[in-house]
């Protein structure tokens, strides 16, 4: 093939000479070429007005202009391509380029062909539409000419960076890696290997060899050549000859993308040292060893170190390279990452912007440094929380990722990880689990299993299952994430912190208080070594442990811990920062969990304001604020303002949430317990029976959480008179429950209860006794002797011993019953009086009219002193205690 390029450039070479070498100044003509171009191609062409346009192929003209418009017009069936007719003026005697008419040679003679050699380059005149069609253009270029001054500095820049120092065949290999071709690039260099026999020679070809397994992430291999290139170096240079900062440059490099950190910075500083002896204090050699360090100390999470750096390298490369030049985009990339990790991500957009425009000005469509651009400017979106922008440029990413790399690339595996935390913040976890097992199989065969990607893909999946309320497969990540992370980063580093504060989280929601509260302070203490005490990033870990000791029931010290967090942010943050909502959120949930429900709803309703005024209206956190605030309502009773608010919650979820998410489960159940106190128990069951499709759809058949929908729906059956119903329900929940619970846990004592209610309701007082037992011997494990709760189950026992006809056991507990409530505070009088009414009724039936008056009328004197005189319940206890004294 190369045999017949070369034949053909020759021949067009030789008719050019024949037609053209008598021409003068004034034979300017003009020829025609008409095709298709892609939209994006379109684009880029329609920016670049006075631009230069190279053709990477021979390229075919006519003089007459209707056959090459009929070319052109022809592109418009196919809906990806715009048609455009060039049309191109030619001064033959003010241009070498190799053109030449091939009408007698060419099959197709009647379309006066004019034949140009390959990468002739036109200057871009006048675009304009041919009869107002949008769909077909013109394009008027002009051949340059050989004095044409752009063409002739950019001619000159492409040979300075061109690898001038190498021959021919290792400048081909170095530009095929430029350009992508890295198996192409790995052809040349073998080939070059087999016939080489000079020590020299060798180290040069190792190198190429090195960048392009670099290139493809084979980063053992990588090392392994450029080792082989100090080998021998080493043997025949000085310590302080230039030539060693190739291999010590590009060793370094590859222990970076290793991330073996305590071997980049001694390997680019040896680099640096000799660069400073040999170069002026502007060379790009010296700029490329000041980014390599910066590179590591930013792998080192040393990031205004690493920013320093990169700047000195930016400001060197702008000394000598024009604006628009490709090698300033690494630079520009890597002062974006670092302002990235710094936390000031609209500056790092910025400069991901400034790699992005050079990148689509002078790269092909396909290559992966534009793959690189995409995703970094991805990854600012996505910080900045604008996923369904990040996810565009994520996308955008992979396409070209999987053109242009090897399908088990850890650059892919990193688009794959990025693409999954959009999805994981678009409350998609289901599918953004997809992209994080596509990430993890390609680095479980491509990396180190200690290696550090691992900790943050660990962890992204734990999350992912965390949200899908999996808590055990999230434990497990975030636990390996941990592990990895202990072996492989300092102990003050933020990404054990992150580990410890995920695992206390999980925690928190198994109900493990104690282990949650020590991982919360480990991830506390890690982050207050390294940050001030006022950080805005502290403010998250004194949360977290103000949540855990609201889980415990210390609701002191959670109010403490919540109330330095608010702080921490009041001097950091806009008092409209969505961050104050979380803490006001927060504080509320504690005075909810202390039933001091004016505060909680106070503060909830802070939340609110903040949200509503920070975040847009279909927000997930603003959701959940409705729920909040609904929650509070139903618990003070205001059933109309409850339903509204979670009603507000759910239109929400309902738009941005997938249909079987567990927030929307939660908000179906908050909304059927509503209806249940308002006594619709038809529309309650169906709200309640939407929550629980959803966990059946999401959760293993024995999750916790299904107990709790089971006990619902039996307690609306309940209330509707289908105890049989109500009843199986309850036993659902049971059966749950004995696979997740101790014997002597409390929620196994409510659906105890809840059987025996059911039982006694059918009138089947044998099962209902030995349930409501079964309730009482767990409820004496775990309860004080005078705990109300203990009261109920005597009352309840006693109940159906009254039922029974079994008075002296009826009485036995209702004499326990009793002895609590006579304890209890003035507030719990009705349950006293309920105690003193069962007591007189049990020995009424016993014909013990004494005793059933007397406790009739402590009833009836406590009635009299709480409510008024013609109140039912006074009535009635009035009316049983006057026929009582007709018995003595």
């Amino acid at each position: 093939m190369g045999f017949f390029i070369r034949a053909l450039h020759n021949h067009i070479g030789e008719l050019h000479a024949q037609q053209f070498s008598r021409h003068s100044s004034s034979n300017s003509f003009i020829v025609y070429r008409g095709q298709g171009l892609s939209g994006m191609d379109f684009d880029e062409l329609v920016k670049t007005p006075g631009g230069l346009l190279s053709f990477n192929n021979f390229l075919s003209t006519s003089l007459d202009r209707e056959v090459s418009l009929i070319f052109a017009d022809s592109n418009q069936s196919d809906p990806n391509l715009i048609g455009i007719l060039f049309e191109i003026t030619i001064n033959p005697s003010a241009s070498t380029t190799a053109f030449a008419n091939i009408r007698d040679v060419s099959y197709f003679k009647g379309e006066d062909e004019i034949l140009f050699s390959m990468h002739s380059i036109f200057r871009i005149g006048t675009i304009k539409q041919i009869d107002g069609n949008d769909r077909l253009w013109q394009v008027e270029l002009t051949l340059t000419s050989d004095n044409d001054p752009e063409l002739l500095a950019l001619t000159e820049q492409m040979r300075k960076e061109i690898y001038p120092h190498l021959d021919g065949w290792n400048r081909l290999g170095m530009l095929l890696i430029q350009l992508g071709q890295l198996d192409k690039a790995q052809e040349v260099y073998n080939t070059l290997l087999g016939q080489s026999t000079n020590d020299r020679e060798k180290a040069t070809i190792y190198n190429g060899l090195g960048s392009v397994k670099t290139a493809q992430g084979e980063y053992k291999d990588a090392v392994a050549y450029y080792q082989q290139i100090n080998n021998i170096l080493q043997k025949i240079l000085s310590p302080t000859d230039a030539d060693l900062t190739i291999s010590y440059k590009d060793n370094g490099s590859v222990y970076t993308n290793m991330e073996y950190y305590s071997s980049g910075p001694s390997s680019h500083q040896k680099t640096l040292k000799i660069k400073q002896k040999t170069d002026s204090s502007i060379h790009l050699d010296l700029a490329a060893n000041y980014n390599n360090i910066g590179l590591v100390y930013e792998h080192m999470g040393d990031y205004s170190n690493a920013l320093s750096f990169y700047k000195t390298a930016l400001e060197i490369k702008q000394k000598i390279l024009p604006s628009d030049h490709r090698d300033l985009t690494a630079t520009y990339n890597n002062i974006g990452s670092a302002y990235s990790n710094m936390g000031n991500y609209s500056k790092a957009l910025s400069y991901y912007e400034k790699d992005l425009e050079i990148c689509k000005n002078t790269l092909p469509s396909n290559h992966p440094n534009l793959s690189t651009s995409y995703n970094n400017i991805g990854m600012a979106y996505y910080n900045l929380k604008d996923y369904s922008k990040a996810l565009s440029y994520l996308q955008k990413a992979l396409e070209i990722f999987k053109k242009s790399r090897p399908s088990n690339h850890p650059h892919l595996a990193n688009s794959y990880n990025n693409i999954g935390l959009a999805y994981s913040n678009m409350n998609d976890d289901s599918e953004a689990l997809i992209y994080y097992q596509k990430a993890l199989e390609i680095c479980q065969k491509r990396l180190p299993t200690t290696h550090p990607y691992f900790v943050n893909l660990y962890n992204n999946i734990g999350l992912a299952y965390y949200n899908m309320r999996d808590y055990l497969k999230a434990l497990s990540y975030y636990q390996k994430a941990l592990e990895i992370g202990e072996k492989t980063f300092p102990s003050n580093h933020h990404h054990l912190a992150t580990s410890y504060k995920n695992i206390g989280l999980v925690h928190d929601n198994m109900g493990n208080c104690l282990k949650a509260l020590s991982s919360h302070q480990k991830a506390l203490e890690i982050r207050q070594k390294t940050l001030p005490a006022d950080h805005s990033d502290l403010a998250t870990f004194y949360n977290n442990i103000g949540g855990t000791y609201s889980n415990m029931g210390d609701y002191s010290n959670a109010l403490s811990f919540h109330q330095k967090a608010l702080d921490i942010r009041q001097k950091a943050l806009p008092s409209d920062h969505p961050d104050f909502a979380n803490s006001y959120n927060n504080i509320g949930s504690v005075y909810f969990n202390m039933s001091d429900y004016s505060n909680a709803l106070l503060y909830h309703r802070k939340a609110l304001e903040v949200f509503q005024k920070s975040l847009p209206s279909d927000h997930c956190d603003l959701a959940t604020s409705y729920n909040n605030v609904g929650l509070v309502y139903f618990n003070i009773g205001d059933y109309s303002n409850a339903l509204l608010s979670h009603q507000k919650a759910l239109k929400i979820w309902q738009e941005v949430l997938p249909s079987n998410h567990p927030d929307l489960a939660e908000c179906y159940n908050n909304i059927g317990s509503v209806y249940f106190e308002m006594n619709d128990c038809l529309e309650a069951l169906s709200f309640l029976k939407k929550g629980l499709n959803i966990k059946q759809e999401t959760l293993s058949s024995n999750h916790s959480d299904l107990a709790q929908c089971y006990n619902k729906i039996g307690s609306v059956y309940d209330n509707l008179g289908d105890y049989s119903n109500a009843l199986s329900w309850y036993q659902k929940s049971l059966n749950v429950e004995q696979k997740n619970l101790p014997l002597n846990h409390h929620d196994l004592a409510t659906s105890y209860n809840n059987i025996g209610l059911a039982y006694f309701n059918m009138g089947k007082y044998s099962e209902a006794l030995s349930s409501l037992q079964k309730a009482l011997e767990i409820e004496q494990k775990n309860l004080p002797s005078n705990h109300p709760d203990l009261a109920q189950c005597y009352y309840k026992i006693g109940s159906v011993y009254d039922d029974m006809n079994d008075y002296l056991n009826a009485l036995s507990f209702h004499q326990k019953a009793l002895e609590i409530w006579e304890k209890a505070p003035p507030s719990n009088y009705l349950y006293l009086v309920t105690s003193y009414n069962n007591m007189s009724l049990a020995y009424f039936k016993m014909d013990d009219y004494l005793n059933a008056v007397s406790f009739s009328e402590r009833a009836l004197t406590i009635l009299e002193n709480s409510l008024p005189e013609n109140h039912p319940n006074v009535l009635s206890v009035r009316r049983n205690l006057k026929y009582f004294k007709t018995k003595l």
